[in-house]
C-alpha cells in the first residue's frame, strides 16, 4: 500500500494500503452527529424510508467510491444495472483513490460539494459519523427487515455508532494464506497447512526442496493485519470497545509478535522484508507462502501463477482473522433533501440485494443469502468459507486509524525487525495509543 499511511486496498493487484486514515489535524466537527446534517441542523431526509423504490422526480446522485483497480469493472456493472432498472435515478460516479477519498470527503461534505451516497470501509464509519459527515440508515435497515443474523458474523455491529447505524455492509474482506502449488508439489506437500505445526513442517519441506526462504515475514504492511489476526487467535483484543485504551500489550500480543519474529529466526523469511516485497516475491515465484488480503485474487488470476488460497493457519488457540468491510453510506448533504435521501437509500438497498455479483471483485458477500449463490460458491474465495465465522473487526471508535498508525504499527515493525523485544515494544506503544485514545474521547465525545 502507499507509504502515505494507507490501510486496506480495494484495488486488484495491489498490496499497498487502499485508504488513508484522516489525520488528527484534519477537519473536525466537535460532538456527535446522530441524525444531524453537516451544518448541525436537523436533517429533513433522515428517517422515514418505507422500503419502496424511489418514485419521485428525476434526481442525479453524486456517488463516490475508491474502486479504482480490478474491482472497478464489477462496481460499474452494478451501477449500470441499477440505472437501467430505475429511470428516475441517475448516478454521477466519482471514483477516487482511497487515499484521496478519505482526505477529501469531510471538507467536500462541509462545503456541500461532496457525494450524496458512497462506499467507505467499516472502520471509518464512526469517525465520519462523529464528524457529522454521514447520516444514520436505521430506517433503511428496518424497512428492508435486515438484521444481524442476515449478515456474516461480526460485520453488523461495527457499523453502529452511538446506537445508530451509519453503514450497510456490502462485503467482508480478510487475510488469507496464498501458496504456490508447484512449490508444494515439488516439496511433497499435499494439503495447505492448517496450524502452527503443519506450517512449520511445510516450511521445512520447502527448504529441503530448494526454496531457501519459503515464508517471508513483512515488518510493514500487511504486518499489523497479521499481528491482529494472531492476537485474536491467542485470545487477545487490541482495543477496549469503549475506545478508552489499547489492550494489545498482554500475553496474547507478546505471543503473536514473538511468533512473527520467529519465522525470521528460523530462516523461513529473510530479515527486513520491506513493504510489498513479500507479495511481489510470491507473485514472481520467489517464495512459497504469503499472507495477504483477498483483494489480491484478481491480480493472481491474471498473473497465471499456479496459486492456491486457504484460511489462515490456527497458530494460536482458536481460528481468527482480521477483516474489514466496504459499507454504503449516505451523507448529511443528501439527508437535507427527502428526495435525494430516499433515492440514495433505494440505491443502497438495491446494491445490498445484488451483493453476490460483487464476488467478481474478489470479495466475500456480507449477506448470508448471497454467499449461497453460484457467483460466490464458484469463486476462489469460497475456499475461505469456514474462516468467515472467525472474522474479527476493529471496534467502532472514532479516530482509531489515526491512533493505530504511529503506535501499533510501530510496535509490530520493531518486533519483527527485533530492534525492540516484543513485550517492550507493545507496552510502550500501547501506552502511547491509550493516551491518544483518551484525547480522542475528549475530541469526539464518549
Amino acid at each position: 500500500m502507499h507509504r502515505s499511511r494507507l490501510v486496506v486496498p480495494s484495488r486488484g493487484g495491489l498490496s499497498r494500503r487502499g485508504f488513508i486514515t484522516l489525520t488528527a489535524g484534519g477537519l473536525l466537527v466537535a460532538g456527535c452527529g446522530g441524525g444531524q446534517g453537516a451544518g448541525g441542523s436537523k436533517s429533513e431526509g433522515v428517517g422515514g424510508f418505507t422500503g419502496e423504490a424511489y418514485d419521485g422526480p428525476d434526481v442525479t446522485l453524486s456517488y463516490w467510491n475508491g474502486f479504482t483497480g480490478g474491482d472497478g469493472p464489477a462496481m460499474q456493472d452494478l451501477v449500470g444495472r441499477f440505472m437501467d432498472e430505475h429511470d428516475n435515478v441517475s448516478l454521477k460516479n466519482n471514483t477516487i483513490e482511497w487515499a484521496d477519498f478519505y482526505q477529501r470527503l469531510p471538507a467536500a461534505a462541509q462545503a456541500g460539494k461532496g457525494p450524496d451516497v458512497g462506499v467507505m470501509h467499516i472502520d471509518q464509519l464512526a469517525t465520519n459519523a462523529a464528524r457529522r459527515v454521514i447520516s444514520p440508515l436505521d430506517d433503511l435497515a428496518e424497512a428492508l427487515d435486515l438484521q444481524e443474523d442476515d449478515f456474516a458474523p461480526a460485520v453488523w455491529a461495527p457499523a453502529i455508532y452511538q446506537d445508530q447505524r451509519y453503514g450497510m455492509p456490502l462485503d467482508v474482506h480478510t487475510l488469507a494464506m496464498y501458496y504456490n502449488r508447484d512449490h508444494f508439489e515439488k516439496a511433497g506437500i499435499s494439503e495447505p497447512p492448517t496450524d502452527a505445526q503443519s506450517l512449520d513442517e511445510a516450511c521445512q519441506a520447502l527448504q529441503e526442496a530448494g526454496y531457501a526462504n519459503p515464508f517471508w515475514m513483512p515488518n510493514q504492511w500487511p504486518a499489523h493485519l497479521m499481528f491482529l489476526s494472531l492476537l485474536w487467535q491467542f485470545g487477545g483484543e487490541p482495543y477496549a470497545e469503549d475506545g478508552s485504551a489499547a489492550t494489545y500489550d498482554d500475553e496474547a500480543g507478546e505471543a503473536a509478535l514473538a511468533w512473527m519474529r520467529e519465522q525470521v529466526d528460523k530462516g523461513y523469511s529473510p530479515d527486513n522484508v520491506d513493504i510489498d516485497t513479500q507479495y511481489t516475491a510470491f507473485k514472481n515465484g520467489d517464495n512459497s507462502i504469503t499472507w495477504d488480503g483477498i483483494w489480491q485474487i484478481n491480480d493472481l488470476e491474471e498473473s497465471g501463477l499456479p496459486y492456491g488460497i486457504a484460511a489462515l493457519p490456527v497458530v494460536g488457540d482458536a481460528p481468527a482473522a482480521w477483516a474489514n468491510s466496504h459499507n454504503f453510506f449516505m451523507t448529511a448533504q443528501a439527508a437535507e433533501d427527502s428526495d435525494r435521501a430516499n433515492a440514495a437509500k433505494t440505491f443502497i438497498g438495491w446494491m445490498s440485494e445484488q451483493s453476490s455479483s460483487w464476488s467478481e471483485a474478489g470479495m466475500i458477500p456480507a449477506r448470508n443469502a448471497a454467499r449461497e449463490e453460484a457467483k460466490y460458491t464458484d469463486s476462489p474465495q469460497y475456499a475461505l468459507r469456514e474462516q468467515v465465522d472467525a472474522l474479527h473487526f476493529l471496534p467502532a471508535v472514532p479516530g482509531l486509524g489515526d491512533v493505530q498508525i504511529p503506535t501499533l504499527e510501530v510496535a509490530v515493525n520493531e518486533g519483527v525487525l527485533a530492534t525492540t523485544p516484543p513485550a517492550e515494544a507493545l507496552a510502550k506503544q500501547a501506552a502511547n495509543a491509550t493516551e491518544m485514545m483518551q484525547q480522542n474521547l475528549e475530541r469526539y465525545g464518549s
